[in-house]
C-alpha cells in the first residue's frame, strides 16, 4: 500500500542504511522493433478500458530511412508536472520514485493530460466534459494508495506487480528487451553498455573510424 502525502509526495527515502531504488522506464530505439507487445501486455495485465491505452508504440519517419520506434508511457517524472498542475493534489511519488495518483482525489479537471509531454494522463472514456470519469494512466504496475493487490486496488488502478517483487509487464513481455524497467541507475548502466558496443557518443567517433586510412595503401 502506498500512502498518499500530504504536500506532493516523497523521494529519495531510505529502508535502513540503503537508498532505495528509483524506478524508472528506457526504450532502446535501436531494439524495438513495433510490435506491440508491450501495449497488448499491459492492456490485458490491467483491464485497461476499451479505447485507452496505458502505453502506445510511436514511430518516427515511418516508412522512410532513419525509421525509429519508441515505447511511450508515463516516465514517472523526478518532479512531475501532472502533479505540479493538480488543484487537489492526488498525485504523490513513492519512496521508488513511481508516480501514482489517488482516484478518490481525482476530480477529472484534465490539468494534468495538457501538463504531461508524454500524454500520460488520460480520461477512462469519451463524452461531454464532466462526464468522461477520473484520470487514468501507467501506474508501473504499483498499484495506487489501497491495500496491496486487493479487489479494491486492482479495479481502480490494475496489477500490483511490484508489490510481488516482479516489474511492470511491459517490461517483461518485450522481446527484444528494448523496452527496459527497473533501478535507474542500472538501467543507464545498461543503456551505457549497449552504446559502447555498437560505437555510439563521445570518443567512439575518430578519424579512422569516419574516414578510410589515407597512410596505408
Amino acid at each position: 500500500m502506498h500512502a498518499v502525502p500530504d504536500q506532493g509526495g516523497v523521494s529519495g527515502q531510505k529502508r535502513g542504511d540503503t537508498t532505495m531504488a528509483r524506478m524508472k522506464f528506457l526504450c532502446d530505439s535501436d531494439r524495438c522493433i513495433e510490435c506491440n507487445a508491450c501495449v497488448t501486455a499491459c492492456k490485458n495485465e490491467n483491464e485497461v478500458p476499451w479505447g485507452i491505452n496505458r502505453r502506445r508504440v510511436v514511430t518516427i519517419n515511418d516508412g522512410k530511412p532513419g525509421e525509429r520506434s519508441i515505447s511511450m508511457a508515463c516516465m514517472h517524472c523526478t518532479d512531475a508536472p501532472c502533479a505540479a498542475v493538480c488543484p487537489t493534489d492526488c498525485f504523490f511519488t513513492t519512496a521508488d520514485g513511481v508516480v501514482l495518483h489517488s482516484k478518490d482525489l481525482c476530480i477529472g479537471c484534465g490539468y494534468c493530460f495538457y501538463a504531461c509531454p508524454f500524454g500520460a494522463p488520460q480520461y477512462p472514456r469519451l463524452g461531454n466534459f464532466g462526464t468522461r470519469g477520473k484520470m487514468d494512466k501507467c501506474t508501473y504496475c504499483a498499484g495506487g494508495p489501497e491495500a496491496d493487490n486487493t479487489p479494491a486496488e486492482y479495479a481502480k488502478y490494475g496489477a500490483n506487480r511490484l508489490a510481488e517483487g516482479k516489474l511492470p509487464i511491459c517490461a517483461e513481455m518485450c522481446s527484444t528487451k528494448a523496452l527496459l524497467a527497473g533501478d535507474g541507475d542500472i538501467i543507464a548502466q545498461i543503456y551505457a553498455e549497449r552504446v559502447t558496443r555498437r560505437g555510439y557518443g563521445s570518443g567512439a567517433w575518430g578519424w579512422r573510424t569516419a574516414y578510410k586510412d589515407m597512410t596505408t595503401g
